[in-house]
């Protein structure tokens, strides 16, 4: 398995925070979503990326 790191702004990492609260997740579990959300995005031809 490989590991990554993620460097974001406070406002960011807020963000994540309350909605790891909010579902009662960790903060990695959020973040685990939200990389397979912006997966799935990449390979929907019909959404636009924003790299």
């Amino acid at each position: 398995m490989k590991r990554y790191t993620l460097v974001c702004d406070d406002e960011r990492a807020q963000e994540i925070g309350r909605i790891a609260k909010e579902y009662g997740l960790t903060e990695g579990e959020v973040l685990d979503q939200l990389v397979a959300i912006g997966l799935e995005s990449v390979e929907d031809p019909e959404t636009p990326l924003r790299i």
